[in-house]
């Protein structure tokens, strides 16, 4: 069994101190437990039935209920849960969209501590040791309250209008799975915290968070969650369902001022992909990579009268290099594994990772967790092009479209979900020597190579040394380093799909150094990774790194640039 060590734990005790610690965390920790949640929440020998995920709709409700507690009960023991205090309102580093591909994942990180109840709530017994309820100024009086409901198809009476929901307590349904009431609901537990929120709603300006499951074939229980913000509840009645018995409904406002929902867009795609491109609005290309891609690349303009596609703009999907840079050489060595590496032990490329591999097999491959310089097994290598450790040459994987923003130019979002560690794309274009550049042409595009200094945190950069074994001959080049970077790349007039993802103060991917075919560090690939799970239709975004009054003008004054992104810590400008 593998267990969770302490200092991987106190992560969240840091969450101020780095740029996505908590993620990391959630990461970490779902990462390693799933694996005991699977093996202990097998249903009993005696009822002959199979090792499965947790499911209302697969088990029988007093079964699972047993097996359910036996595997929370292993978590805390092994001090593998976050957030153990239930929390009213948002919980830090779960942004609206977060994507939960269980249950079993939400009562990891104390997003909503039921596995099987759709309404999680703090009781009466509770209030004398909520921490949350103290700091709010609540007494006893004020409980029990809902800190979180998940509505995923379970009741028939459910009305779901995305802004507005009118929900069904709880109780008295068939946990078989078709979905009908066979009893009476009582005004008890659950109903009970949602009934008393609407006096704490009011009153007391308490939310309460809002989950939605939807069926995904790339979740490993069938379903995948996703936070959709902070709702108020405003009414309750009673009334005779659907199948003739007493439910009690429950009307939700959410929230103005959240970024928009997702919710009702994952529904779209995943329900139906449109049969041809005559279906989809606004399309003003159908692949602008002319066929290089795998996979088409869709543009698509809903913004301009009339729509115009990109312009000035080729589509490569290999590095150009200017005619005063030589191309790298190849490695002349590669590790020895056949077929695929699968021992770090005797892996020659594992080594160089740190004694490990840097990704793990699920989704076609995903990074474990961000690294200085990622080595990957190059054309030297003994192993063959689907070995886990060439996880990013394996080209795009995911439907892409670039779509036009209101203010933001040009942006890239996916049709499919992108699970966190996913590799999305690399930033290709034109490598050019950094002292080549115009400075009073259009920079916008061009991406510095920075991973030297990168790795030694140098100008205020997030140093990620950690666990790679670098050669001799990087040490020397890390020490010997300075602030000035010597080439970048430019996709402004020559690129990919790279080229078009926006910049966010609080992004969704960043970028990896990765080396492959050689080893010449200056010049490593840029890989864009995703830093959570990313629903569909999310635009995709990463940090340009700009420090404010950085950019200075040809005239030597300084430039400014507002930032358009809308996250929550917005900056207000991109330099």
């Amino acid at each position: 069994m593998v267990l969770l060590c302490s200092d991987e734990l106190s992560d969240a005790a840091s969450a101020r101190s780095s740029r996505y610690p908590l993620r990391k965390t959630i990461a970490r920790v779902v990462e390693k437990v799933e694996p005991q949640l699977n093996k202990v929440s097998k249903i009993p020998k005696k009822r002959k039935l199979e090792m499965q995920p947790l499911s209302a709709d697969d088990v029988v409700h007093n079964v699972v209920a047993d097996s359910t507690k036996s595997a929370y009960a292993l978590m805390l023991r092994i001090h593998a849960t976050l957030n153990t205090e239930k929390r009213v309102g948002p919980i830090p580093g779960i942004d609206v969209g977060h994507q939960f591909f269980s249950r079993a994942e939400m009562v990891v990180v104390g997003f909503h501590h039921h596995w099987l109840s759709g309404i999680d709530y703090i009781g009466r017994t509770g209030a004398a040791t909520c921490k949350s309820g103290k700091e709010l100024g609540l007494s006893g009086d004020h409980f029990p309250i809902t800190v979180s409901i998940v509505l995923s198809g379970q009741y028939e009476d459910d009305l779901d209008n995305c802004e507005e929901i009118v929900y069904t307590g709880q109780g008295g349904n068939n946990l078989l799975g078709d979905k009908r009431q066979i009893s009476d609901q009582e005004m008890a537990r659950g109903n009970l915290g949602l009934k008393a929120s609407i006096y704490n709603c009011m009153h007391n300006k308490l939310p309460v968070r809002v989950v939605r499951g939807h069926k995904c074939t790339s979740s490993y229980v069938g379903k995948v969650y996703t936070y959709d913000g902070l709702y108020m509840v405003n009414d309750y009645w009673a009334e005779k369902g659907v199948s003739g018995f007493t439910v009690y409904k429950f009307r939700l406002k959410r929230l103005d001022g959240q970024p928009p929902l997702t919710t009702n867009q994952v529904s779209f795609i995943r329900g139906r992909i449109p049969k041809s491109l005559s279906e989809i609005r606004g399309l003003v290309n159908g692949d602008i990579t002319g066929g290089l891609e795998d996979i088409p690349i869709l543009v698509t303009n809903l913004v301009d009268e009339p729509p115009i596609s990109p312009l000035d703009f080729v589509y490569i999907k290999d590095m150009k290099f200017s005619k005063n840079i030589s191309r790298p050489t190849i490695a002349s060595r590669g590790c020895n594994c056949q077929g695929a590496c699968t021992d770090p032990r005797s892996c020659a490329c594992a080594k160089l990772n740190g004694g490990d591999f840097p990704y793990v097999h699920r989704d076609g491959g995903r990074l474990v967790e961000p690294k200085a310089v990622v080595f990957e097994c190059g054309p030297n290598c003994g192993c063959g092009p689907r070995c886990v450790n060439k996880t990013s040459q394996n080209g795009l994987k995911f439907r892409l479209e670039i779509f036009r923003t209101p203010k933001k130019g040009w942006g890239v979002r996916s049709w499919d979900y992108i699970p966190s560690g996913s590799a999305v794309c690399e930033y290709i274009g034109v490598v050019k020597r950094t002292d080549d550049l115009d400075p009073a042409g259009d920079n916008s595009y061009v991406i510095d190579i920075d991973c030297l200094q990168t790795m030694m945190g140098l100008n205020g950069r997030e140093s990620r040394l950690r666990d790679v074994c670098l050669p001799s001959y990087l040490k020397k080049l890390g020490e010997e380093a300075s602030e000035s970077v010597p080439f970048c790349i430019d996709g402004g007039k020559t690129g990919n799909v790279a080229r078009f993802i926006n910049h966010s103060c609080q992004p969704n991917l960043f970028i990896q150094c990765v080396l492959s075919s050689h080893h010449d560090i200056k010049l490593a690939r840029l890989m864009l990774i995703a830093a959570d799970n990313i629903p569909p239709l999310k635009e995709l975004s990463y940090d340009y790194g700009y420090g404010i009054d950085s950019v200075l003008g040809p005239d030597g004054k300084i430039r400014q640039m507002p930032c358009f992104c809308g996250a929550q810590d917005c900056r207000k400008r991109l330099y």
